[in-house]
C-alpha cells in the first residue's frame, strides 16, 4: 500500500475531520497560548490516540501555517518525525543522503529543502561534533522537529535503501541527464556530495544514475542548496503530473 503523502492540515475543524477519516496524523503543533475549547478537546483526543502534541509560540505557529489568517493548531500527516531509518525507508518515497558536506549552514539549508519538498528523511555522513550538528539544525529552522534527520554512514544508509527497493540517484557534475530526463518519482535516494570533493567514488559507483543540473554561467557550479532545490522541485512536478 502506498504511504500517504506528507502534508500539513491547519485548523481544529479540518484536523477533526482528518482524524475522523482515519488519516495518518503524526503530530499536532499547538500555539502555546491557545485557549479555545475545540482545540483543547482536539488535543485531548490526540493524546488518547497516542499522537504527540507539541507547543510553540504564536510567532512560530503563524510562520509555519500555510493558510492566512494563521490557525492556532496544525497537524503533520504522513511522516513520523521520530521514525527510525528502516521505518522512514519503508515509506518508499524520497530520501536524501549528504556525503562529505562540511559546512553546517549548507547542511541546514538542504535539511530544510528536503522537509519542505516532502521527503521522508535525510541522512548526513560526516564527522560532526555536537556543536556542528546544532548549528546545522538551527540553519534548517529546526526542520528536524518535523522530519527525521540521521547522522549515519553512507554505506549503512545505502544498504538499507537497497533492501527497500530504492533507486539511488547521484547529483553530480559527471551526470549525463537533466532532472526532467529521469523518473524521480517513487522510492528514490538522492545522493549529494561535498562542496569540494563531490561524491566519493565508492558511493558514486553504487548509484543507478547521475543527475546534472544544467548550468550556463562562468562559475562552474551551483550552491549546494540550489542544486538540491532544482531536483526536489522537479520531483514534485512529476508527482503532480502523475496524480
Amino acid at each position: 500500500m502506498k504511504a500517504p503523502r506528507v502534508r500539513q492540515i491547519a485548523g481544529a475543524g479540518e484536523i477533526e475531520k482528518a482524524l475522523g477519516c482515519g488519516e495518518d496524523v503524526r503530530l499536532l503543533l499547538v500555539q502555546e497560548d491557545a485557549r479555545r475549547e475545540d482545540i483543547s478537546r482536539l488535543v485531548l483526543r490526540a493524546r488518547e490516540l497516542g499522537i504527540p502534541v507539541r507547543t510553540a509560540t504564536r510567532n512560530v505557529v503563524s510562520r509555519l501555517c500555510r493558510v492566512r489568517p494563521a490557525e492556532e493548531i496544525l497537524a503533520l500527516v504522513g511522516r513520523d518525525p521520530d521514525a527510525n531509518l528502516e521505518a522512514s525507508l519503508a515509506r518508499r518515497g524520497a530520501f536524501w543522503l549528504l556525503v562529505g558536506v562540511v559546512y553546517p549552514g549548507n547542511i541546514g539549508m538542504v535539511i530544510r529543502t528536503a522537509e519542505v519538498s516532502g521527503a521522508d528523511a535525510i541522512a548526513i555522513d560526516g564527522e560532526f561534533d555536537h556543536e556542528a550538528k546544532r548549528a546545522a539544525l538551527r540553519a534548517s529552522m529546526r526542520a528536524d522537529k518535523f522530519m527525521p534527520v540521521y547522522w549515519r554512514s553512507a554505506a549503512s544508509v545505502l544498504d538499507a535503501a537497497c533492501a527497500t527497493g530504492h533507486s539511488l540517484l547521484a547529483l553530480d557534475e559527471s551526470g549525463d541527464r537533466a532532472p526532467w530526463q529521469l523518473d524521480l518519482s517513487g522510492p528514490r535516494v538522492f545522493v549529494v556530495g561535498g562542496e569540494n570533493g563531490g561524491i566519493p567514488k565508492d558511493v558514486r559507483d553504487r548509484c543507478d544514475a547521475a543527475i546534472r543540473v544544467p548550468m550556463a554561467g562562468f562559475i562552474p557550479c551551483y550552491n549546494l542548496q540550489a542544486a538540491v532545490s532544482a531536483v526536489a522541485t522537479e520531483r514534485l512536478r512529476q508527482q503532480t503530473c502523475a496524480d
